[in-house]
């Protein structure tokens, strides 16, 4: 497997407006992008990183959303209506990595290749998956957070779609992280579905069931973002992380809201996941699995993601793809 190149290469590459020197289809390549809803910030990013590539490569990109957030029933209609207009290739972030699998067998059949993007499909034929480690984005986020505690305390978790594989992960990883930490005390982890006022209405009901939170551990950026209001309408204190490095989380980092959250790489993996795609149809070179290291961003290193999403550019494919 290769993984992208240094933390520091990937910065400089995504801020730098460069060009892919690639032969296109002279109608240019028509690519289908799935993503799981129109509500949280990473998946905007994610089509920005689609299009950002699209247009770099001479490609075009139709964009397949559900109107109801991470709606299974929706996505699989979308998926039959691609295989009847039969773009050139998918790039697929399915709502459910379980539920989802015969949705691809059936793009598979239709000959349309797929590149899976952030959630792992469980079973079915892909060109390549383009992600981040859940597990360590958790761990070190999560690990993180228990320092600036200063290893004791108490904690609440507010997970993400419980059949979703990315919370089950991260979860996963910030109670790998806890072990380090035996005077640190969970007090609930709760779903908050990924979603911004779900997760506000879960943190207003935990105050008000316990007296003392230190930190909430969220494991995506809009539900982090629901929790600090939460606390704010209380006037409550506690540590919060997030994970995907959204522009809303960059903010209130800076503002001194949220502690810090995970890069999840949201722009990056539109960019490389719809890459992948031009580049197998023009039988370049493609890896099976790009997975980006995880980071942190804290107030230490804000100045490096606070840009505005119309000056985020495609990297080259050489700057962080390297092989071993």
């Amino acid at each position: 497997m290769l993984k992208p190149t240094s933390q520091a290469k990937f910065i400089f590459a995504t801020l730098a407006a460069l060009t892919l020197p690639m032969a296109a289809h002279a109608d240019g390549e028509r690519i289908a992008v799935f993503t799981k809803n129109q509500t949280n910030p990473f998946f905007q990013y994610v089509r920005l990183g689609a299009e950002s590539a699209a247009s770099q490569m001479n490609a075009k990109i139709q964009h397949y959303v559900p109107t109801k957030p991470d709606s299974i029933p929706e996505q699989i209609s979308q998926v039959e209506d691609v295989v009847v207009k039969r773009p050139d290739a998918v790039v697929f972030i399915p709502v459910d990595n379980k539920a989802m699998v015969s949705s691809v067998q059936k793009m598979n059949a239709a000959g349309i290749p797929v590149v899976n993007v952030t959630d792992r499909i469980e079973s079915g034929q892909i060109v390549s998956f383009v992600g981040a480690d859940d597990f360590s984005l958790g761990l070190e986020t999560g690990r993180f957070m228990l320092k600036a505690m200063g290893g004791k305390g108490n904690v609440v978790i507010i997970e993400g779609v419980k059949a979703a594989l990315s919370s089950t992960n991260r979860v996963r990883g910030f109670r790998k992280a806890l072990e380090e930490f035996p005077q640190v005390k969970v007090l609930a982890s709760q779903p908050g579905n990924n979603q911004r006022l779900q997760a506000l209405q879960v943190m207003d009901n935990l105050l008000q069931t316990h007296p003392q939170i230190d930190g909430v551990f969220g494991t995506n950026d809009a539900m982090a973002t629901g929790v600090i209001e939460a606390l704010d309408a209380a006037n409550r204190k506690a540590l919060v992380v997030g994970i995907n490095g959204t522009k809303e989380a960059v903010d209130a980092v800076k503002a001194g809201k949220m502690l810090a959250t995970g890069d999840y790489g949201s722009f990056l993996q539109g960019c490389f996941g719809t890459m992948s795609a031009i580049r197998y149809l023009r039988k370049m070179p493609v890896e099976a699995n790009v997975v980006f290291p995880a980071s942190l961003i804290t107030k230490a290193n804000i100045a490096a993601f606070d840009v505005p999403a119309e000056k985020l550019v495609c990297p080259k494919w050489e700057s962080l793809i390297a092989t071993k």
